[in-house]
């Protein structure tokens, strides 16, 4: 037990929480990369080869006997020390927007649609002169005493939720936080998380949702790039220790000045559940009164979102108040979502999906209740939706294929359940098409991108169009062209390139000239990236990216990104990363390298991605070692044949 107990706890897992009878999943809730680095490591060190992937979920015990049978001890000598990362960097310049009709950068750095079409927008009614703070608080049909949010054994009502929101707002202004700032927001499904970003759009400030799972490296470009002036993490989570990263990360900045804390307080930093409080309860926060309705400029954004980082370090997308919310007074129609609605959150609510589409924040926008979850877990979110009788939720197609397995022998009253969402990556039929028979509910494909646009099946599309294709754009104002190399139009039903512009799609990135001038037509279509062909009912079918992305589960890692790391370990000479077939996640990372001397594990390779500050869901999965890249004749790797080499091979 012993040596299973030293490998866990290099993982990350607490020594409280290792016992024979417990198990890897059901009570250590490892996730993948955890549950692929310890099958390497018993691998390696034992010889021990266990699919810890299958229906069997191993106890502890179990996995300790395994070790002790193969009488085997650990190699010496194979950790690697991982160099030391500077941080740090020069503050972002302006942008230069891209021209014609498509944009105009200010002052602040925000890049906006061209003054004409946005009075387009107004003119039509599509953007109106409210902020997200007032359209989700202030214009919802729902009475004070309503439940607003449900996490764990907390409700807040909707007086309470307002009460919050009014008093964080006076809070933060009174912390220095004004109107232009911006505030990285780090937390898990709480309710501080929807609390501090309705106060700061409240204030005119601008939240930056930021996925839990981001490390150092990418929150260091995030900082450098918007130079926030506060950052809110919780104090650990998933066994990291995010105010370790936060503290560091405040070290290199100057700008950023404040970490708000979430769970035990530390002296250093700002308590987020005092910062949050409603006005009438203390919780040792500063005395506030409700403040005046203030009004800052509607030509803010309301917030930023992340893109997922598909050609390296996330981008920061402002989502500009008037257009953000004209998506979630819009769009909860689309999914059926109204005053009687709950909806489940299980996903990290700072992805744009699980928070806008209609998500959380649309959600409470029509007058319903919120309920946010812990767990991506059936078991544990079959429990909230019989609790709560929830109505909808959003998932990814991997997590759709574990429910419908669960939901085959689950005792819980799932009866409530209405919509399930389904997005972040194209869904095979097979996983969407028992949910009707077995979850009892409706199945909406939803495909869109935390630029802008969105599409959705409707809730009375015939099943080829709801199994089969990833729905029509979700505005009468949204425009979309697909086109072939030369940027010509392609004949309907013909493969091509998405590109997209609308009321509610961004006009550039925050803080990035090149990727706007690369990404952004002249007249204002923002290039998706996305390879689509159009069905005969208008809907779109999502064939693929024109760019180098691996879609593990949904969450999409740039190859370009992890080839770049990964060629800087000192037994790398040379790396490049493709998708490889995984049965559960679609895709997984499967990393090939030309070794210096002596080959590296895997274990080692991740180790040190992680030391760098890598977020571990884009480890690689799969080590594979060539003598040489095989290239094309133009000078590229030729993925496609390491993409085949990858399928063989599982």
């Amino acid at each position: 037990m012993e040596e299973l107990r030293r490998i866990l706890t290099e993982l990350g897992v607490e020594e409280q929480e290792i016992a024979p009878d417990l198990r890897l999943r059901a009570h250590l809730a490892l996730d993948s990369t955890e549950t692929v680095e310890l099958e390497a490591r018993l691998g390696r060190d034992y010889g021990i080869v266990v699919d810890l992937w299958d229906a069997h979920d191993y106890t502890l015990g179990e996995l300790s006997a395994r070790i002790e049978a193969a009488g085997a001890t650990p190699a010496a000598g194979d950790e690697h020390a991982a160099p030391a990362v500077n941080g740090g960097g020069a503050p972002a310049t302006d942008t230069a927007a891209p021209g014609g009709d498509a944009s105009r950068t200010g002052e602040d750095g925000l890049v906006r649609i061209s003054p004409a079409r946005a009075a387009e927008y107004r003119s039509a009614g599509y953007w109106i002169p409210r902020r997200v703070d007032q359209i989700v608080l202030d214009d919802a049909p729902a009475e004070a005493d309503q439940v607003a949010l449900v996490a764990g054994e907390r409700r807040l009502t909707r007086g309470e939720l307002r009460s919050a929101v009014s008093a964080t707002a006076a809070r933060l202004t009174a912390l220095g936080v004004r109107a232009g700032d911006m505030v990285v927001v780090q937390l898990p499904n709480e309710p501080e998380l929807v609390v501090l970003a309705l106060a700061l759009s409240r204030i005119g400030a601008t939240p930056i949702m930021t996925p839990i799972a981001l490390r150092h490296y990418e929150l260091d470009h995030v900082v450098r790039t918007a130079r926030p002036v506060a950052i809110a993490v919780p104090r650990r989570h998933a066994r990291f220790d995010h105010l370790a990263m936060a503290q560091r990360l405040r070290e290199e900045h100057a700008c950023l000045g404040t970490v708000l804390l979430g769970g035990e307080p530390d002296p250093s930093c700002v308590d987020l559940a005092a910062l949050c409080a409603p006005a009438e309860d203390g919780a040792g926060g500063p005395a506030v009164q409700d403040t005046a309705e203030p009004a800052p400029d509607l030509d803010r954004a309301a917030l930023c979102l992340l893109s997922s980082g598909t050609t390296g370090p996330p981008k920061v997308i402002p989502r500009l108040q008037e257009a953000y919310g004209y998506q979630l007074r819009h769009t909860p129609a689309l999914a059926g979502v109204g005053p009687e609605s709950v909806y489940l959150a299980v996903m990290p609510a700072t992805h744009g999906f699980v928070l806008g589409c209609p998500g959380v924040l649309g959600t409470l926008a029509a007058g319903g209740r919120v309920v946010l979850g812990a767990s991506t877990e059936p078991e544990q979110a079959f429990a909230l939706v019989e609790r709560e009788r929830v109505t909808h939720t959003t998932l990814v197609p991997a997590l759709v294929e574990r429910w419908v397995d669960a939901g085959r022998a689950t005792t819980h009253d799932l009866s409530s359940l209405r919509v399930l969402q389904v997005g972040g990556a194209r869904p095979r039929r097979g996983q969407v098409e028992e949910v009707p028979a077995v979850l009892g509910c409706q199945v909406q494909q939803c495909y869109g991108m935390s630029e802008g646009l969105l599409c959705y099946t409707a809730l009375d599309d015939t099943d080829e169009v709801v199994f089969d294709t990833q729905g029509r754009p979700a505005s009468p104002a949204d425009e979309i062209r697909v086109v072939d190399d030369a940027g010509d139009p392609v004949p309907p039903g013909e493969l091509g390139a998405l590109l997209t512009r609308g009321p509610y799609t961004v006009a550039g990135y925050y803080g990035d000239e090149e990727s706007n001038a690369s990404t952004f037509t002249a007249d204002g279509f923002y290039r998706t990236g996305d390879l689509v062909r159009v069905h005969p009912s208008g809907s779109l079918i999502v064939e693929g990216r024109n760019r180098d992305v691996i879609n593990r589960g949904g969450e999409k890692i740039s190859a370009v990104e992890l080839e770049l790391m990964a060629a800087e370990h000192p037994s790398i000479a040379a790396a490049a990363a493709v998708a490889g077939p995984h049965p559960r996640y679609g895709e997984e990372v499967c990393l090939f390298v030309v070794a210096d001397g002596t080959p590296p594990t895997l274990v080692d390779v991740r180790r040190y991605l992680v030391h760098r500050g890598l977020a571990r869901y884009k480890l690689p999965e799969r080590l594979e070692f060539v003598d040489a890249l095989p290239y094309l004749g133009i000078g590229k790797v030729d993925k496609k044949r390491l993409r085949a080499l990858a399928a063989e091979d599982r």
